[in-house]
């Protein structure tokens, strides 16, 4: 039986009960799981198919709700203020998400949540990792994800999707692949008048309305991650025909909803969310570095890698502004060591984006190994994927290089990284690749 119609907020109170009951009372659970970066990607990328599937659920679903987990402590939904911004379109607030808080603590989830009671759905990713990984990866049994296939989700998924291939977004290949049922939900809707009462603080009463209303409300968090990953559809690196039939899709269903429509812009919203997303300066070096970042274990190593939206002059700056007695690179330095160490990496890399005076796009890469094997990864790395990535020598604007390759165990190169259309879903693997 399908979970009745009902806005995304009222949804998403329903889906953390719903939790919160299952695991007292060891009940069956399915959940949806952006990457434990959890940028807005993932975020919308996990509301937008729980909320449709949970509507629509196929006669043989594990559990009739799909309940979407955003892949970080709720602390951590502070230091993502395009979060706020985007969420404030759909009438939610932080504490409406369900986060890693809602789960046991690690120590006993594995017995308060027993994985045979769980089935995962990943969105965003495709291999469950870290502490949940360990404890739920055999459990995993559908994804839609736009990174490199890794050979973790099983090639039949039964009634979920298995779904990854090449796209600007996520949120535009689960568009995509919820756009029928969405459809024959919002039809149903308002023919049958299931969409009925008035919505949180809508002032909304007609059943046709109610039901627009909805539906522009989970578009508008949906598009808010494909214009900010594709530019607004500018980024022809990036841009897919799954972009563009998403957001002409998710287009139409807020511009069927007059209370909405009427101060729609999308080039607007997009710069909104976009400076948003950008607006990292009053939070502290460490919490910029953590805000997007992802971590994976090969054989013996451990990477991580944060990904940051201003440039490394800028994390420069910040650094010595929080450690008055080093000087600016010294302070740096020492930070972000001490951020590799407190997640016990071998290898620590960060990768940059911002614009230049002349307005182009620009990328910088750091990469900093800490034992000899992981030296040699990184070397290896620097060899291998000079060419394809485009990495020239980095420097400050007066001279300065944070290069370090003479020391007998650790080693450390910044580069400028010309070829712009390379993200982390590509450095990432080939980082992976030299340390295999």
């Amino acid at each position: 039986m399908a979970v009745p119609r009902n806005s995304i907020r009222s949804f998403l109170v329903n889906a953390k009960s719903a939790l919160h009951t299952a695991i007292q009372k060891s009940q069956k659970v399915t959940l949806v799981i952006g990457n434990e970066s959890a940028d807005l990607d993932s975020l919308t990328s996990s509301l937008l198919y729980a909320y449709i599937r949970s509507s629509t659920p196929t006669p043989n679903a594990f559990t009739p709700l799909y309940i979407p987990v955003t892949n970080i402590p709720a602390a951590d939904v502070d230091i993502r203020p395009e979060f706020l911004k985007v969420l404030s379109h759909a009438n939610l607030e932080s504490q409406h998400l369900i986060t890693l808080d809602d789960l046991p603590d690690l120590s006993s989830i594995g017995s308060q949540l027993p994985p045979y009671n769980t089935k995962w759905v990943l969105v965003d990713h495709n291999a469950l990792q870290g502490a949940l990984g360990s404890i739920y990866s055999g459990r995993v049994q559908g994804a839609i994800d736009h990174h490199e296939d890794e050979g973790k989700v099983p090639r039949d998924t039964g009634d979920e999707p298995r779904m990854i291939t090449k796209a600007g977004s996520c949120t535009s290949l689960v568009t995509e692949y919820c756009a029928k049922p969405w459809d024959g939900l919002s039809s149903s809707a308002q023919s049958s008048g299931a969409a009925h009462g008035q919505d949180d603080a809508s002032g909304v009463v007609d059943d046709s309305a109610v039901s627009a209303l909805w539906d522009a409300q989970i578009a508008k968090l949906a598009l808010a991650s494909i214009v900010v990953d594709t530019a607004n559809l500018q980024s022809k690196d990036k841009v897919t025909d799954h972009d563009e039939y998403a957001v002409k899709y998710l287009e139409a269903k807020i511009m069927a909803a007059p209370q909405v429509s009427r101060d729609f812009d999308r080039g607007k919203f997009y710069k909104e969310i976009n400076a948003a997303k950008k607006d990292i300066g009053s939070l502290p070096l460490r919490d910029i570095l953590r805000k997007d970042y992802k971590q994976w274990t090969e054989g013996k190593l451990d990477l991580g890698v944060s990904s940051v939206v201003r440039p490394i002059e800028f994390l420069l700056e910040k650094a010595k502004e929080e450690t008055q007695d080093k000087s600016m690179q010294e302070a740096f330095l020492a930070a972000i060591e001490h951020f590799a160490q407190e997640r016990n990496l071998q290898i620590y890399g960060i990768m940059t984006i911002s614009t230049s005076a002349s307005g182009d796009f620009q990328r910088e890469l750091l990469v900093w190994s800490f034992t000899p094997e992981a030296k040699q990864a990184a070397q290896k790395f620097s060899e291998n994927a000079a060419q394809e990535l485009g990495l020239e020598d980095w420097h400050s604007s007066d001279g300065t290089s944070l290069d370090d390759v003479e020391r007998d165990e650790k080693w450390r190169k910044a580069w400028w990284q010309r070829k712009v259309q390379h993200s982390r879903k590509r450095v990432a693997p080939l980082l992976r690749q030299a340390m295999s």
